[in-house]
């Protein structure tokens, strides 16, 4: 995010201004990055209990993932949504923000099987990922579904609900699989 906020704008003080603009790209492209910051911080809590954590894995296409976490209870393609200030809602099937519908869980499950993909290709057996969405900054969030097809989760929560999940890897299943992630030619396909 961070080059995408240098390509918007080469000029420092222009970007600060910019940053601080209502409605301007480059503010947009700030906050994403706010939400990707603090979502780190918090998976990097897990470290304690056995995970890894990589952060902007870049596709070859130049789109990233913005977290990939591997530890006992599986491996998660996490994506930082920050939506400041505003009312979250998630059904069976949709995320709305202040009513209006996202694209969040569509674009979340196909990024975890594109991620499933590459690293069962690099792994040589089946690797699952599920896909999550850390909600960042929102003033109230409801999730209304008995089975989410997508774990969707306040960033304050991340550390304690991964980490309180059952667990489905053993160590060196851990291990073996955050070192494919860690290849960057396992991402060129």
């Amino acid at each position: 995010m961070r080059r995408k906020i240098r390509e918007l704008q080469p000029n420092p003080v222009l970007r600060l201004i910019n940053r601080r603009w209502p409605g301007s790209e480059i503010r947009s492209w700030a906050d994403g990055l706010k939400g990707e910051q603090l979502t780190a911080r918090r998976l990097a809590r897990l470290r304690r209990h056995g995970w890894y954590t990589l952060h902007a894995i870049q596709w070859t296409n130049g789109t990233d993932i913005d977290h990939l976490t591997i530890g006992p209870a599986g491996v998660f393609s996490v994506n930082s949504k920050r939506h400041r200030g505003k009312s979250v809602w998630y059904g069976d099937a949709a995320i709305t923000v202040n009513g209006g519908t996202t694209r969040h869980i569509a674009a979340s499950q196909s990024e975890a099987r594109r991620v499933s993909r590459a690293l069962s290709r690099g792994c040589g057996a089946e690797v699952p990922v599920r896909p999550l969405i850390s909600v960042v900054d929102a003033a109230r969030l409801v999730v209304k579904s008995a089975n989410p097809p997508v774990l969707v989760l306040e960033v304050e929560h991340l550390d304690r609900v991964l980490s309180g999940l059952s667990p489905v890897l053993s160590g060196d299943q851990v291990a073996s699989i955050y070192n494919v992630a860690r290849r960057p030619q396992t991402w060129t396909g």
